[in-house]
Formats: C-alpha cells, structure tokens, sequence
C-alpha cells in the first residue's frame, strides 16, 4: 500500500493514527491490532460493572472511516522486513510501509513453576472476561503478584465477597512504584479487608485448587490469577533487527535504530537527555507518546515531554503519582490534605516528584498541581510544600510570575 502503518492498536497506536492526520499527514494509514475488537481501553479491564467487564472503545468506525484509517482487525505481524520496508501479516498480505509505528505494548511476564498454565493472566478483555465470569462461580481465588494489578484485582474480587489470597515473591507488596508508606497503607486496608498475604515466599506448583509454595504451605485457590508484571513486546523489532534492550531503543524524538521505524508506549525504551532509556507504562504516556510520533514521522523535530503519571483505585481509596519519586535525594515531604495525604520529593531544591493517597478524587487536584510546579523546574521550599495552609496554586502562581 506503501504510506504509513501502525502496528498495534491500543490506546498507543490508535491515538497516533489520528494524530497523523491532526499533524497533516495525508497518505495511506493502516492500523494492525491482532484482538477481535475495536480498540479499546485498558485501565477499566480491572473494574467490572454488575453487568461484566465493560469494553470501552476508543473509537469508532465511523470515525476512522471518516479519517481515512483502514483498521486491520484481528490480524498479527508475522515479520518486518526493513530492509524492503515491508511487514508479513497472518492473513498472508505482504505491506509496504512509507514508514512503521511499532507499538507493540507489553505482555505478561511468565511464570516458570509447574503447573503455570493452570494461572490465568490479565491483560486483554478476554483475559478479564473470563476472569470475572470465573469468578462468579468460585469461593478462594489466589492472586500471584503483589504489584498494582494484583492489588486492584484483590480489591474488586474481596468486595464481591471472595476469599483472596495474595501470593508475592518480596517482602512487601506495591515495592516496586508505590512510595513506601503508601504502600504499607494500602496493605494494611487490604489485611482489614480480609486478604491473606504470602510474602517473600516462591511458587512450586499450581495444581488441581491450590497453590504450593517453595516452604511448602498450601495456598487454597479455585482460580489462581498470575499478575506479575509486564514484559515490553519487542520480538517483531528484534528479529527485524532493530535495537532493544528494556524495550525497543528509540531517542527522544522517537526514532528506532532504523530511521523509518518509530516506536511508542509501553514497547519503548525512550533515552531523552542523553539519559538511560526508559520504559513508562501509563495511559497517558501512551497518548503523548503516540502524539510525539506521529509528529515526528510526518517530518517534525519534537522531543518528548512526559512526566510520569499513574493512578490506582483500590476499595474507597485512589493512589496517585507523578513524576520520578526515586531521584529524590532525601526522604519525602509530608502534607496532609482532606480526606487524604500528600508527598513531595525534592532533588536539589526541585520537585521531582509527588504522590497522593486519599478517599475518592481527594488527592487529584494537589497531584495536578503538583505535576505544573515537576515541569516548572523551579526551586521551592520544602517548609511551604509541607504546610496545608500554603495553596499549592499560590506556589505555582508565584514561580510563574517570578520566570515572567
């Protein structure tokens, strides 16, 4: 067809093909998704409604009909051929491309135990499909992973009055992203909730309902989840030999090793700054990822600007967090707020970070705030950002002025 192909039809690679056309691009675009449905969202797969997991579309046909994007559904890349400037689909159709979008995403990490087949993962809508409607059917339901999968889905599955175990290699749940007395809050919910924890212990063996633990302790479950991360999906690139390393490698603007393939959302491995490339899994990354891109691969000279941004919903209460909180140099800054607490993080004087945890939205507005004074870059006092009754919309407002 030659033009412009995306591979991959997520929240990453549906956004860039509309914004290909915003950017002008009026070539061919043809967008790849190997699911059964049209595009859709991700963060609601973990919060089914009383009638089942809802699937909601980012878009529609009309409207990438009306846009001149041919959706290619169901369909998988079976090869990339740069060399040609071609991809092999498994509907046996050979694709030119002008230039390529790899945005492949991510898929669940494996587990290595005996019996690891018998662990449903969760990541597509029929992953969570058949989940839910499992989990109608069921009492003890056993989760592998302590992270914020694991703990969302415990949530959901404890509230429809299931017994929930979770299952985690560390020593402590949410290690990984979560700043650490947020962490050990939502731990403790979830001990208040009845979730019984298995910490720091290995799997041996899924079998016929239980989970066997490297101790030997017997975990009872009639639907084992694994949710143990995510790992990027960059085997079409690599065999295409295109660089990867915690991702498909692009620079800032970005571009892959080859000058006609771009890659975006959780594939990526972006290096901005002349940084070590990093990989942010989020919602909205995805979306300015894509945005990026496509500007770029119409012939612009854009590097990104993200800031990291995350959130989870968990019983009453939402986690949020923005910005890198691990580059902070000492401990966080605490500020209570209602119905919820706040964290700061400073580096030399600068915010780089901020976390919020609270009841509802409670904490949402302080995180948006927070994350103008992150890309702001400005010097702050960590007596002010402490202090509740020093509006954060005041602080914002004065660097404003002052880099005026």
């Amino acid at each position: 067809m030659d033009g412009f192909v995306i591979i991959g039809a997520g929240e990453c690679g549906t956004r860039a093909a509309f914004a290909l056309r915003e950017a002008g691009y009026g070539g061919a675009i043809l967008l790849i998704g190997d699911e059964p449905h049209l595009p859709y969202e991700r963060p609601p797969l973990s919060k089914p409604a009383d009638t089942g997991v809802p699937l909601r579309t980012i878009t529609t046909v009309d409207a990438m009909e009306t846009a001149g994007i041919e959706y290619c559904q169901g369909v998988s890349v079976l090869a990339c051929n740069t060399a040609a400037k071609s991809i092999s689909l498994s509907d046996g159709r050979m694709v030119r491309y002008d230039k390529l979008l790899l945005a492949t995403g991510a898929r669940p990490r494996q587990l290595a135990c005996a019996g690891a087949s018998r662990a449903l993962e969760f990541r597509t809508y029929s992953d969570a499909d058949e989940i839910f409607q499992r989990a109608v059917d069921v009492r003890r339901v056993a989760i592998i992973g302590g992270g914020l999968i694991g703990m969302e889905l415990a949530a959901v599955l404890r509230s429809k009055g299931l017994d929930v175990s979770i299952i985690e290699a560390a020593a402590k749940p949410l290690g990984r992203a979560v700043p650490a007395r947020f962490a050990e809050r939502l731990h403790r919910v979830h001990t208040e909730q009845g979730v019984e924890f298995f910490l720091g212990r290995g799997i041996a063996e899924i079998g016929d309902g239980f989970v066997l633990l490297e101790d030997g302790t017997q975990v009872p479950s009639d639907l084992t989840i694994a949710a143990i991360g995510v790992v990027p999906d960059m085997e079409l690139a690599a065999k295409a030999g295109i660089a990867t390393g915690n991702g498909i490698l692009t620079d800032a603007y970005l571009q892959t090793s080859d000058p006609n393939v771009f890659a975006a959302g959780d594939c990526a491995a972006v290096s901005v700054n002349g940084a070590a490339p990093m990989r942010y899994e989020s919602w909205r990354n995805a979306r300015r990822q894509a945005e990026t891109a496509a500007r770029n691969m119409v012939g612009g000279n854009e590097e990104l600007v993200s800031t990291p941004w995350f959130w989870s919903d968990q019983y009453d209460l939402t986690l949020q967090v923005v910005g890198l909180p691990a580059l902070a140099e000492s401990g966080a800054v605490v500020r209570a707020c209602p119905n919820g607490e706040l964290e700061f993080y400073l580096l030399d004087g600068r915010l780089v970070g901020a976390a919020g945890l609270g009841l509802g939205n409670a904490v949402a507005r302080d995180i948006k705030l927070a994350e103008m004074l992150i890309d702001a870059g400005v010097t702050l006092d960590a007596s002010a950002l402490s202090n509740p009754d020093v509006s954060l919309k005041d602080l914002l407002r004065a660097t404003r002025s002052a880099a005026a």
